[in-house]
């Protein structure tokens, strides 16, 4: 277990859950592309990392054809992404290689780094050697490697979500200026590059990618500092960030980068919305990790069928890809890491669906026509082509070799953030969208209510029961 970090965890659960409605939330291409070895195989520097060719098991992304219907992606991303003794990580990676799926792992560079190392650590606008996540010990380190190792070799993303998990407005991410985020980035690279010298490993196997081609990809720690990350993130070689709140449209790029943001979802018997995580359905029903244990099977149903009609709005509706991103924690007795592995089952085997990382989705957004994706973005939530999708995407123009995303000029996608009307193939109407034999959430859902960031404040004593509570997110292995 991480001794420091767990404690912060557990405190920052209990006493921190203030503002702003969030989580905690290949390619090559920019700096440091060829790493050390230019396209030669072998170890990198002391052998931290290796670079050994490409990944395997990765399928080209493959232009979509005039009038056929996209396929229905879906992401599922794991903030902190440290392994400790409750085995998260082992758990998830196995579960992905059995289901024949891959995911993204934002790493926290800090639990490559060893407690009595922490002086190395020099955070924006905190004191050289704090995290609000603590470091990790030895045994942490050389468990950690070992998931991140394996779920590279099995396909998975190793991206990043920083090192010391600063939220809030002293200090906080969002308080961040470009040049610090290039700091605490170059930080999070050299911990995973030299996590060998740092934890005194030097015999420890390497981990087989470069990371200066690997990390293409980053969710800022309570989603906080975005629009600045964002200012220095294409100039840095990513391609996509996941930092934000959304609905389920079609993504763009903003700031020459994806915008695959983390999106509003169905509370099931509820009449509001909340983000696709973890942490957020726990918020909006206990308020903290230890909640009641008589309501924890009803708890994690209820985040299981709620991510399902997400899944379905999607998938009968536009098609756009679905984004959820989760933590390795036990709260509420470990009910959320059930919904999501029975989420899992349940999405990942339904027809025309891919189960992907963000790197293969943004491989195949790349490949696709820019008029494909533009008409995809017109879309609204929960909404299919009132015409067909035959109709619909054979009028796009075929043919352009220019990269996805929005064109240079041309007329403006229309809005589509807008909810599917009752009767649709909305939230509400998601059929068999229930796991059979697993009793507890309600299917009902009303629609969604308008949400907005509140200010920021405590939450004290049960979470609202009117609307979503308006949290930030504590910090995550």
């Amino acid at each position: 277990m991480l001794p420091v970090a767990r404690k912060a965890v557990l405190g920052a659960v209990a006493t921190a859950l203030t503002a702003g409605l969030a989580a905690c939330t290949g390619g090559d291409g920019g700096p440091g592309l060829s790493g050390a070895l230019g396209n030669r195989l072998g170890q990198i520097g002391d052998g931290s990392t290796s670079y050994t060719g490409t990944q395997p098991g990765l399928a080209r992304p493959e232009r979509l054809q005039p009038g056929r219907k996209p396929p229905q992606f879906v992401v599922f991303s794991w903030d902190g992404a440290g392994e400790d003794r409750a085995r998260l990580f082992a758990r998830f990676r196995e579960v992905g290689r059995k289901q024949g799926i891959t995911m993204t792992y934002f790493l926290s560079g800090v639990y490559l780094l060893p407690e009595e190392k922490a002086e190395l650590y020099d955070p924006p606008r905190h004191k050289r050697g704090r995290s609000d996540i603590g470091f990790n010990d030895t045994e942490g380190i050389k468990a950690t490697v070992r998931e991140l190792r394996a779920a590279w070799m099995d396909g998975n993303e190793i991206g990043t979500h920083f090192n010391g998990h600063f939220c809030g407005p002293v200090g906080g991410g969002a308080t961040w200026s470009p040049d610090e985020w290039r700091s605490e980035l170059d930080q999070a690279r050299s911990f995973v590059k030299n996590w060998r010298t740092n934890a005194g490993l030097p015999r420890e196997r390497s981990l087989p990618f470069d990371y200066d081609r690997e990390l293409v990809g980053a969710r800022t720690p309570c989603l906080e500092g975005r629009d600045n990350f964002l200012a220095i993130a294409a100039q840095q070689g990513f391609r996509y960030d996941s930092s934000g709140i959304s609905e389920q449209i079609w993504p763009d790029r903003k700031h020459g980068v994806w915008d695959l943001s983390l999106q509003m979802v169905p509370v099931p018997g509820r009449t509001f919305e909340t983000l696709s995580t973890d942490y957020n359905f726990m918020i909006n029903q206990s308020g903290t990790a230890k909640g009641a244990p008589s309501m924890h099977t009803f708890w994690g149903n209820q985040m299981r069928d709620g991510l399902i009609q997400g899944f379905h709005r999607a998938y009968q509706g536009n098609r756009a890809p679905f984004i959820i991103g989760n933590h390795f924690e036990s709260w509420n007795g470990g009910t959320y890491m059930r919904a999501v592995e029975q989420a899992m089952g349940y999405i990942c085997v339904q027809r025309d669906v891919r189960c992907v990382s963000f790197r293969q989705l943004v491989d195949w957004l790349d490949a696709q026509d820019p008029e494909v994706l533009r008409r995809l973005r017109t879309l609204p939530v929960g909404r299919a082509p009132s015409s067909g999708w035959d109709d619909f995407l054979t009028a796009a123009s075929p043919g352009s070799d220019k990269p996805g995303g929005s064109p240079v000029a041309g007329p403006a996608p229309a809005p589509g953030a807008g909810t599917a009307a009752p009767g649709t193939d909305g939230a509400g109407q998601t059929g068999g969208a229930s796991v059979a034999g697993a009793g507890g959430a309600s299917a009902a859902f009303g629609g969604p209510a308008a949400v907005r960031p509140a200010g920021r404040g405590s939450l004290t004593g049960s979470p609202a029961h009117g609307g979503p509570a308006a949290v930030r997110p504590a910090a995550a292995r």
